[in-house]
């Protein structure tokens, strides 16, 4: 999604302000399963088509384009005298960006932290009602576009995982949830948006230099970063939402190949794709090439008069560049979705504070301009955002049981992170964030106007009074890095260091520090401080030069937890919640361990457009799969994560072979099938394959979570070149009382089973014999053993 300028919003915002109606409906519709009902969508696809018939040319045209005329962030006008109510699109992914009374949500890396299937269903639900009640037919989100193929990248706090298989889950239930109570999902940003450096075309030293060009190969495309948006199409989304960056020099949303033989033909996609803002670089030929929807619809950033699309569309069908029957599926693809969520049918109109919202973070609402207040339909998802918070806190260092905190007469807390936020409920867009408060989302258009924020030091306060113990506190980093600490006085029992690290669209990250002379406010307080804790508030992957610091006894990454974060991690801190949860990623020792830099050019090269190509020579070896194949010892490795309890693996893994396995399927078997109309793709690629279960027991003496992990290893000699050691292929996650016991089952699909054969354009299965391994982490795996498949 785009920042857009204040100029524009003058005629985007301000232009429209019809609907008043603040008592959305109640009524929700609930689809069945995790793909699309044939029959509701036979149903909502008649009445696209009744609509089609009745509609003029330049009707139709102004159904694929957005227009400047309505009050959301992306705007397709309405056709009254057919019943066409129109579209209200919406960012984002963590919630509503920019709207009044509604939540900020955790990001979707702290959900993806939670490893919990459940927890990031329900959340993708309270987003999606939160979006209907606001009369955002579209949800723009979830996202699996970055991936993270770089700890650097600066939206990979708005995704989930570089694992494709944790991402795909996140996704599909994401999905699955929203547009369970009516709400159009877009999966986005297909695909290799994986940089935000040089993203889009801009003009370099007076040049106008294409965009980033991403080179995937083919193995790498299908097991990797199309392996989330193919979950996504499972889980029937509405919409999917191409990306700014070029793939193999043409830009993703007028890329044939990408849009048509995967997406459609390969994956079985039947709703539309929309470009992201001003990623639309030409009318007919994109249009051509699969793209459906023009968004915002205007030309550029300084002219929303004119359009790729728009008249385009009308004189390309009228001069045959653009054939009829294309335009009438572009009108199919993005009205029957509209009408198979029901969302013709008594739909709530669109919040009228959604304008003066949106004006007024730009600075442009007019002086003595009413406010009207906005429609609030937070309702009790404070209770889930804390949950979630928690469940997203994954504790890596607990040393001598310092967590959690059972009896301290006085706690210092220190860090710029710790205090309520000094700049206002809504972040800047800058390189840096805001110098003092608490982080809780990071910044563009996935983040989000907060209507409140409970700090850590507001909690941590309040928690104190009611165990009767003191806290002083010192949030000036610059004060703590000079070692100034005479204002501490006692000297605190335990001390509670809040970092920060800004992450935003638009930039990518500098540096894997925390912002803020991190190291050296770490270093400082743990001089004064024996027990030592440290609590990070971060986009992503930080490394961590103070984690052997033998005075740093505790450290939490909290992620970006959403407008409970005060109340989130006390909920660790006092141990009224037992952390539980795992890293989405793999915390290096040293930047320079991680093997995928951002592409930066400066100088004459910076100025062509050719020179702007990163070539995805890594292949599938990125983040864990990276460490694993050159043998590199992390910090914190991929799926880690202590608890103040203990676990272990009780029982060997066994594995059963289901019918659909014990029916032929063999080595160097390709699906039977080759119908490829289905949601997700051929269907053999969805049949389970085996049953592997093991038994997880608490081993420990108090009540808590784990994250049961299954990982797959390749025959290796039999394998192409650049396969993993091992792939995360399960995990399930269960509470547990001390000492007892739980089954714990996985199924295993074909999908989970193959590799994508370059030469014969399919899924395949691997000759040899196949390692299943269950534990903790990735490399914490207690229990394996062989299958073949004959």
């Amino acid at each position: 999604m785009y920042l857009l300028p204040k100029a524009l919003f003058i005629a985007t915002v301000l232009g429209a302000r019809t609907n008043t109606h603040d008592n959305p409906a109640e009524s929700v519709i609930i689809t069945a399963g995790d793909a699309i009902n044939a029959t509701q969508w036979d149903a909502a696809l008649a009445k696209a088509n009744n609509l089609i018939a009745q509609i003029s040319l330049t009707e139709k045209a102004s159904i694929v384009t957005g227009t400047a005329n309505g009050s959301c962030i992306g705007n397709i006008a309405p056709i009254e005298r057919v019943g066409f109510g129109g579209l209200c699109l919406s960012d984002g992914p963590q919630g509503l960006h920019l709207a009044d009374l509604a939540s900020v949500f955790p990001s979707g890396l702290t959900a993806a932290a939670t490893w919990d299937r459940v927890l990031i269903g329900r959340r993708g639900q309270a987003m999606g009602a939160e979006f209907r009640g606001k009369g955002a037919n579209v949800m723009l989100g979830p996202s699996a576009g970055p991936l993270g193929r770089s700890p650097w990248g600066g939206r990979n706090w708005e995704g989930f995982s570089p694992d494709p298989y944790l991402s795909g889950v996140a996704m599909q239930e994401t999905i699955r949830s929203a547009q369970a109570v009516g709400v159009q999902a877009c999966a986005k940003h297909y695909i290799g948006n994986e940089q935000e450096t040089h993203r889009t075309n801009s003009e370099i030293n007076g040049v106008d230099v294409a965009g980033v060009s991403a080179i995937i190969d083919d193995r790498t495309l299908h097991e990797l970063y199309l392996w989330p948006f193919a979950d996504a199409v499972k889980a029937g989304v509405a919409s999917m939402m191409c990306s700014y960056n070029r793939v193999s020099l043409t830009y993703s949303c007028e890329n044939s190949s990408l849009l048509k033989k995967i997406l459609r033909d390969e994956l079985g996609f039947q709703g539309y794709v929309m470009s992201d803002f001003f990623a639309t670089h030409s009318g007919p030929f994109a249009i051509n090439a699969g793209l459906d929807l023009n968004m915002p619809g205007y030309l550029s950033e300084t002219d929303f008069t004119h359009s790729y699309f728009g008249t385009n569309v009308v004189s390309g069908i009228r001069n045959g560049t653009i054939p009829e029957w294309r335009l009438n599926e572009m009108l199919r693809r993005i009205l029957t979705p509209y009408y198979y969520f029901s969302q013709d049918h008594e739909y709530p109109t669109i919040d009228p504070s959604s304008y003066a919202v949106t004006a007024a973070t730009y600075g442009i609402l007019p002086a003595g301009e009413a406010t009207p207040a906005g429609r609030d339909v937070r309702g009790n998802h404070s209770l889930l955002i804390r949950e979630i918070g928690s469940a997203g806190t994954v504790l890596l260092k607990n040393v001598n049981k310092t967590l959690p905190i059972r009896s301290a007469a006085v706690i210092g807390v220190f860090g710029n992170d710790a205090p309520d936020v000094t700049g206002g409920l809504l972040y800047p867009n800058n390189n840096y964030g805001s110098e003092i408060g608490t982080l809780v989302v990071g910044g563009g258009s996935g983040s989000g106007r907060s209507s409140y924020i409970i700090s850590p030091l507001e909690a941590i306060k309040a928690r104190a009074r009611d165990e009767g113990s003191r806290v002083v506190y010192l949030t000036d980093n610059n004060l703590i890095a000079e070692g100034n600490f005479n204002s501490i006085y006692p000297r605190p029992d335990i001390c509670l260091v809040f970092l920060k690290t800004w992450a935003q669209e638009g930039i990518d990250r500098q540096s894997l520090e925390a912002d803020w002379n991190s190291t050296l406010v770490v270093n400082n307080v743990a001089s004064i401080c024996p027990r030592t804790v440290v609590i990070t508030h971060t986009g992503g992957v930080n490394i961590m030069p103070w984690a052997d610091n033998e005075n740093v006894t505790a450290i939490l990454a909290a992620h970006y937890p959403g407008q409970e974060s005060g109340n989130s991690i006390t909920d660790i801190l006092w141990g009224n919640v037992n952390p539980s949860g795992k890293l989405p990623y793999t915390i290096a020792r040293d930047s320079s361990d991680y093997n995928t830099p951002i592409l930066n050019l400066s100088g004459p090269a910076a100025a062509r457009s050719d020179a702007w190509q990163v070539n995805f020579t890594e292949g599938l070896m990125i983040d864990y799969r990276h460490f694993d194949a050159h043998n590199i010892a992390p910090l914190y490795e991929f799926g880690y994560g202590l608890s103040y309890t203990t676990f272990d693996i009780v029982s060997n893994v066994s594995v059963q072979y289901t019918d659909a396995a014990k029916r032929g399927i063999s080595a160097l078997s390709t699906p039977a099938s080759h119908n490829t109309s289905h949601a997700g793709g051929n269907p053999d690629l969805w049949a389970d394959l085996l049953h592997v279960t093991t038994t997880v027991s608490n081993t420990g003496d108090v009540s808590g979570a784990t994250v049961v992990q299954l990982y797959l290893s390749y025959p290796r000699d039999s394998m192409p070149p650049g396969t993993p050691v091992r792939v995360l292929r399960g995990f399930e996650k269960v509470t547990l009382e001390p000492a007892q016991q739980e089954n714990i089952h996985f199924s295993l699909r074909r999908r989970d089973l193959s590799f994508w054969d370059t030469v014969h354009q399919n899924w395949r299965i691997p000759e040899g014999q196949l390692q299943l391994s269950v534990g903790f982490s990735s490399r914490d795996l207690r229990s394996s053993t062989l299958v073949k498949l004959t």
